[in-house]
């Protein structure tokens, strides 16, 4: 007989998925029993929330839904925050979990794990929760979680088995995929108008946020096309690297706002126009942008920020197709004009965060020579914040974190080893503080476990510095802001996991280079704040 849980492990192989993430327990041993004999690979976290995270980096590197096996209850719990972010990023992640026994759902009989609604609870992070309580409903189920990935906005969702069906006989159950519609397409009297209004722009500007990486070569055309220039918000970094209409700028800070206020045609693919890019330190005044079009997969999204010209469409089809609207595009009065208005917000925004955040962004750029083409995954640390301010890497996707939308601590160093274990191919390199380190201290043993070849920077300032400015600019005197933090190399050592500690961002690059080099993981710990 072939049970629920070993069909469920079938149906996934079917779909592409080659590695899940997840801590066994007496609730979903069921779900286990196929998966030695596969070709999925797992991933053992130390907890659940690093299980979720590994699967929200791995699906953000590789581009595939990022699979998680969670426990009935504090699986689920402990899991709820990286679904959360995973929803806030629009990254796929399928969670996939145990339930009581069908028979004392919604009864409070105290059983172990129990929740008063564990659907409920998923449901109010996840795109989808779904039960399957007959062995037929399994692909059924799977086929509508993968259509949500494929045809619209990407997010969370979950299925839970109970632990009675589990073990039921899944000889009805199907393999075969079923067809879905797929994402919106765009509809060609609208591209028409936006070709239009971009055409006739004669300082145009492009937006463009994680959303539009499935389009960057087009966009690039666009954007020399029109000489416009191009602002690339956090997940936007890496579209156009050193390209003279490139401004890795984000909306938040003054000189880009002053591009954009300039701008009489604005061009926005793939950006939801959330505050944690377009106004980062919560003072308003982002400027109304004149003949907004806007790319989108979601209606809803297009809906919350109005524009002149909405597309609802899969955003590489649609700039496509706005590619074949524009034709040859209209000659510029002034050619090379976009590269300097590009170049002027470029040095405006430089200027404007500083000398101490441009230390900060110094230390980026240290990493980004040591390890080109390398995916920096990020956790809240300030040398972060600095580089959603500002920073042009070099790789399409390859700068992503936590420190925007949901904002959970402790994100990047699980992320990391899953962004690793996904592409194993490309260098990654986690930026993380010693708070948000010590949020998942022990996920070092299972970069260990899996020769994840990550290399964690740790931030050692001995402290959540980004707060305590905070309280100490708001007349408020520093409170829980003092953690004492362990001798990072010490802990990375106990796994036997190569690590030194540097005493200066001088000596970051080489520092990276011995990292690197190696095989497996390693840990740089800089000491200190090297900014004051």
């Amino acid at each position: 007989m072939t049970t629920v849980g070993e069909r469920l492990v079938e149906l996934l192989e079917a779909r592409g998925v080659d590695m899940v993430f997840g801590i066994p327990g007496v609730h979903t041993i069921e779900l286990y029993r196929g998966l030695a004999a596969s070709t999925i690979r797992h991933v053992t976290p130390r907890h659940e929330q690093a299980a979720g995270f590994m699967a929200d980096g791995y699906a953000r590197a590789t581009g595939k839904p990022g699979v998680a096996f969670l426990i009935t209850g504090p699986g689920i719990t402990n899991a709820i925050t990286a679904l959360a972010q995973a929803r806030a990023d629009s990254v796929p992640v399928l969670a996939i979990s145990g339930v009581n026994a069908r028979a004392t759902l919604g009864r409070g009989l105290g059983c172990l794990h129990e929740l008063p609604d564990q659907r409920a609870t998923m449901a109010s992070v996840c795109l989808s929760s779904e039960r399957i309580e007959d062995p037929r409903d399994l692909g059924p189920a799977l086929d509508r979680a993968f259509a949500l990935f494929a045809s619209g906005r990407p997010g969370p969702v979950h299925i839970e088995i109970p632990v009675d069906v589990m073990a039921l006989s899944a000889v009805e159950a199907t393999t075969d995929a079923a067809p879905f519609a797929g994402p919106p397409q765009p509809d060609s009297g609208v591209v028409a108008r936006a070709a239009a209004l971009l055409s006739r722009a004669t300082r145009p500007a492009i937006l463009v946020g994680g959303g539009a990486k499935g389009a960057a070569a087009l966009i690039r055309e666009i954007a020399e096309r029109l000489d416009a220039p191009v602002v690339m918000t956090a997940n936007g970094r890496g579209l156009l690297h050193a390209h003279p209409l490139g401004v890795p700028a984000s909306p938040s800070l003054k000189a880009v706002r002053a591009l954009l206020a300039d701008s009489d045609a604005v061009l926005a693919v793939g950006t939801e126009f959330g505050p944690t890019d377009y106004d980062m330190y919560a003072v308003g005044g982002f400027p109304p942008l004149n003949g907004l079009v806007r790319i989108d997969v979601d209606a809803a999204q297009l809906a919350r920020h109005p524009c002149d010209v909405a597309i609802v469409a899969d955003a590489r089809a649609a700039v496509e197709a706005l590619v074949a609207a524009l034709g040859q595009g209209p000659d510029r009065a002034v050619p090379g004009e976009g590269a300097a208005r590009a170049g002027a917000a470029r040095n405006g925004a430089l200027e404007e965060i500083g000398p101490r955040y441009r230390i900060h962004l110094g230390a980026l750029a240290a990493i980004r020579q040591a390890a080109p083409g390398a995916m920096i995954v990020g956790d809240s640390t300030q040398a972060v914040y600095v580089g959603n301010l500002l920073f042009d890497h070099d790789r399409l996707g390859g700068w992503f974190n936590a420190a925007t939308g949901y904002g959970a601590l402790g994100y990047g160093p699980p992320a990391a080893i899953g962004a690793s274990l996904g592409r194993p191919d490309v260098p990654v390199v986690c930026v993380v503080g010693d708070g948000g380190m010590q949020f998942v201290l022990a996920e070092l043993g299972t970069a260990m476990d899996e020769k994840a070849a990550v290399v964690f920077v740790v931030w050692n300032n001995e402290g959540f510095q980004e707060i305590e400015s905070a309280m100490t600019d708001a007349g408020i005197v520093p409170v829980g802001v003092r953690p004492s933090a362990p001798d990072f190399c010490r802990v990375a050592k106990s796994y036997g996991m190569p690590a030194e500690r540097i005493p200066s961002l001088g000596g970051l690059g080489a520092a990276l280079s011995r990292a690197l080099a190696r095989e497996g993981p390693a840990l740089v710990e800089i000491a200190g704040d090297p900014a004051l």
